[in-house]
């Protein structure tokens, strides 16, 4: 029910509510408009909720609620009266049955309490009061009983209407939580904040120090349970740790003490919160003495000092450095003047300054009582003498908190009473925009005021209540110093104030703290120590969230404050650091020409490419000799082309993949092999057929030509071209961030769309190599001015050991390596080729060049078919 009142009555439409109330599912308001006006809300509040139905009932004069009749009178007072339903029946409890006899006197005493304060006016009340009586005669109860009952009504009756006359009340000392209920004491204002708001102040402090494991000692009074519950509810949201909360009394069995010992020194705490009257602790803290229980900074509520009533050790020992709270004490300017310029002359009829004279001065007043009593004979008092002229305090300061507090409840009253008398007839807050007359006004019209004073003290303090009609909170922190060559004394060491921004409420001077025995600074008091950056926290099973183990973040993770409760995983593009409390950007890694093995397996292929390029000049310029047209000269000059677009085409497989880069990669290396080993099976083929032909009868010799090796390359490297046609249409590949390959890198690479058309390509290229090593295999024995197959052969073999090495390489490596394993099997099966088929060719036509002529060439053609 409190949840659907906030959420859709209290939100919107409760500026417009002048009064309202609830008991449990019944509603009491006053709106400020009329009936029509409230229809549209009251249809909004029926449709709020499937789970509760609305009955309205609404009246300009009496109106019926629960028990009562309500009406708000001309003045703006609330009227009551007793309500009786139709099934009403007074049946009390009958005299003649068995029930304890206290049971029939305290329902004739609730009913006359009950008649007292529901009817107001005078002539209701007794005549309800009459009415009670004929109806508890008839149940069996004596006259003298009656005579009794009317006597405690009317006595308690008359007491409640003196309270009424008092009026608006401003306490400067009441501190007592019952008094801030608003229903029952509607007119009460206080100076000082409610006892419960201490515990806000203490919590506040020790989340300042970061004290995350305490211990709370209570009395087994409401106030102390109530403010160690309001310490737990603040503290515990916010991560904090309360180690015990120990109830104690003002004699404790001996078992009692010993368990809160025990407390103390398992759980290690060095912050423990007193939450209870002085009274009851003095025996507590004798006990605490002489079971050595020290080293602990004892925090106390508001108005709880270190008294002459705990003995001196206790003082020096166990409450040395205590903190407790005390009424806020402001700047009263030209109060100290006035305390050190009085004299007994001012007020000659007060005794008590007479007595403050002679103990000050050491003197006597003639007929004092300090003089008859005395034999020692003391000096004349004048009456003059100077306070300021001793050159010492004289008064204890602390004892004007509470003035200060008076001082500030006369302003309040003051500033309510001048605000009343200049309140505007056509703009008076009460009925038909009324105003008070300043002679004549009811007390409730004046708790008006009070509750919308706003206004800077003679100290220049801000003086509001707040919506609850309590003050801001506002304490004093004071330290207990107990010195052994200086008089002891409280030190101010800090303020909370409510009215300062958030975040702010709290001033401490921390150099002026005497922290008690054996520390120099504030103690850390917690179950387990901090983690620091790049741990986390694993609460220990079965212990508080404050008693927890360390263990360091995962990799990948990271944690960049102390006591982190969870790691926090790093992006996508982010590694944790070495110490695990930073991200770091991944490096971003592939094959590029600004790194050492991109350098160079760059040089090898240009240098490569070069030397081909040299060999390519080298057959042309050699073009008409009989080594270079033994060997079919185009296919030469075709291969060598083909090779040195497979030494360039490794090129295309260094630097940052992109779009057209990983397009062409795989594709160009595909087709441009298909090429080269077309074409070395072309040359083989050509031999086999040439000396096939010049068999007798053979069929051969229509093969004999350029049309057939020519036609081979063309249909060799068709096929792979149109493989690669097909595979860049349905799933060409790609560039792909890969993000997952390695925990502190990003790999770029080329993927290559279709695993398997990237098979079938690899897969075409071993066809070709091996059916070309098996026709010059097989025809390396033939009869040649040039064993060309022969060379063919070992360039096969080079070519297919290579390829087959490539294989488990490839696919054991990843990134960059995995790049350079492909660039380094194309060079070197291009190297192959290149070296097996054209370096013996070179050195013959560079350095011998006896050996390349026709007869030489014939010469070597008929030994061999000698042989």
């Amino acid at each position: 029910m409190a949840f659907w009142e906030k959420a859709h009555l209290m939100g919107e439409y409760g500026k417009r509510l002048k009064f309202y109330r609830r008991f449990v599912d019944d509603l009491f308001l006053l709106w400020e408009g009329d009936e029509s006006t409230f229809a549209p809300i009251f249809s909004h509040l029926k449709g709020s909720t499937p789970y509760l139905r609305f009955k309205m009932k609404s009246s300009l004069d009496w109106v019926d609620f629960l028990d009562m009749k309500v009406n708000q009178r001309s003045d703006g007072c609330f009227e009551t009266e007793i309500h009786r339903k139709d099934c009403y029946r007074s049946s009390y409890l009958h005299r003649t049955s068995m029930h304890p006899q206290h049971i029939f006197k305290n329902i004739v005493r609730g009913q006359g309490l009950r008649t007292s304060r529901l009817a107001v006016n005078q002539d209701k009340f007794e005549g309800e009061l009459k009415e009670l009586r004929t109806r508890v005669l008839q149940r069996g109860s004596a006259d003298n009983e009656l005579d009794e009952l009317r006597a405690r009504v009317l006595q308690r009756r008359s007491a409640d209407n003196e309270l009424d006359e008092l009026g608006t009340r401003i306490a400067y000392g009441s501190v007592v939580s019952t008094l801030s209920d608003r229903t029952i004491f509607p007119s009460f204002f206080r100076t000082l904040p409610s006892d419960t708001f201490g515990a806000v102040a203490l919590a506040h402090f020790i989340i300042h120090f970061g004290w995350k494991w305490i211990g709370i000692l209570s009395s087994d009074k409401e106030y102390g349970v109530l403010g160690a519950q309001r310490i737990k509810d603040i503290l515990i949201p916010k991560g904090f740790c309360v180690a015990f909360v120990e109830t104690f009394y003002s004699k404790n069995p001996a078992a009692k003490i010993m368990h809160i010992i025990e407390q103390i020194r398992i759980t290690s705490v060095k912050v423990i919160v007193i939450y209870s009257r002085q009274e009851p602790m003095v025996n507590l803290m004798e006990d605490l003495y002489q079971h050595n229980v020290t080293q602990i900074v004892w925090l106390g509520p508001p108005g709880w000092s270190v008294s002459p009533g705990f003995s001196t050790n206790v003082m020096q020992q166990l409450l040395n450095g205590t903190i407790s709270l005390y009424a806020h004490k402001g700047d009263i300017p030209g109060f100290k003047d006035f305390l050190y310029n009085i004299q007994p002359s001012f007020y000659p009829e007060d005794i008590f300054i007479k007595q403050f004279w002679e103990h000050v001065f050491r003197c006597s007043f003639s007929g004092s009582i300090a003089s008859e009593n005395k034999g020692k004979e003391k000096p004349a008092c004048s009456g003059a003498e100077s306070l300021t002229a001793l050159g010492k305090p004289v008064y204890e300061e602390e004892e004007f908190r509470y003035t200060y507090s008076a001082h500030n409840a006369i302003y309040m009253l003051a500033h309510a009473l001048h605000d009343l008398s200049f309140c505007s007839h056509t703009m008076g807050p009460f009925s038909n925009t009324s105003c008070p007359k300043i002679h004549e006004f009811h007390p409730w019209q004046l708790a008006h005021y009070m509750r919308t004073i706003h206004f800077k003290n003679t100290g220049g303090e801000e003086i509001f209540f707040q919506e609850n009609g309590e003050p801001p909170i506002v304490y004093d922190f004071l330290n207990w110093h107990e010195l052994i060559d200086e008089p002891s004394k409280y030190v101010e060491i800090g303020i909370f104030d409510s009215r300062a921004p958030k975040g702010h409420e709290l001033t401490i001077n921390e150099t002026g703290i005497m922290w008690g025995k054996e520390y120099h600074q504030a103690p850390r008091s917690k179950c387990s120590e901090s983690c620091s950056l790049g741990q986390r926290k694993v609460i220990r099973q079965g212990r508080p969230v404050c008693c927890y183990e360390c263990v360091s973040c995962s990799e990948g993770e990271i944690s960049n404050e102390t006591d982190a409760n969870a790691c926090i995983p790093c992006s996508a593009d982010q590694w944790s650091n070495k110490n695990q409390d930073g991200c770091i950007l991944k490096v971003i890694q592939f094959l590029s020409y600004e790194e050492p093995l991109g350098i160079i397996l760059a040089f090898i292929s240009t240098a490569s490419s070069a030397i081909t390029v040299l060999i390519f000049c080298v057959f042309i310029k050699f073009r008409d000799t009989p080594l270079v047209k033994a060997n079919n000269h185009e296919l030469s000059y075709l291969l060598l082309i083909s090779l040195v677009l497979c030494f360039l085409c490794s090129l295309i497989f260094i630097g940052q993949p992109r779009k057209m880069n990983c397009l062409l990669q795989q594709p160009a290396f595909g087709i441009i092999f298909s090429m080269c080993i077309s074409s070395v099976l072309a040359k083989t083929m050509t031999v086999v057929i040439a000396f096939s032909a010049t068999k007798p009868g053979s069929r051969a010799k229509q093969w004999v030509g350029n049309k057939t090796p020519n036609g081979l390359v063309i249909f060799c490297s068709a096929l792979q071209l149109l493989l690669c046609i097909v595979w860049i249409v349905v799933s060409p590949p790609f560039p792909y961030v890969n993000r997952n390959a390695s925990k502190d890198r990003i790999i770029i690479e080329c993927n290559e769309g279709s695993t398997f058309a990237f098979c079938c390509m690899l897969g075409y290229l071993g066809l070709l190599a091996s059916v070309c090593f098996i026709v010059a295999f097989m025809a390396r024995k033939l009869p040649d001015s040039f064993n060309e197959a022969k060379f063919i052969t070992f360039s096969m073999l080079v070519f297919i050991s290579v390829w087959l090495s490539f294989i488990p390489a490839y696919l054991s490596t990843q990134g960059k390596y995995m790049v350079a394993v492909e660039i380094f099997a194309i060079i070197s099966s291009s190297a192959g080729l290149l070296s097996c088929i054209f370096f013996p060719k070179c050195y013959i036509i560079l350095f011998r060049p006896d050996k390349n002529t026709r007869e030489h060439m014939m010469g070597r053609v008929n030994q061999s078919a000698r042989v």
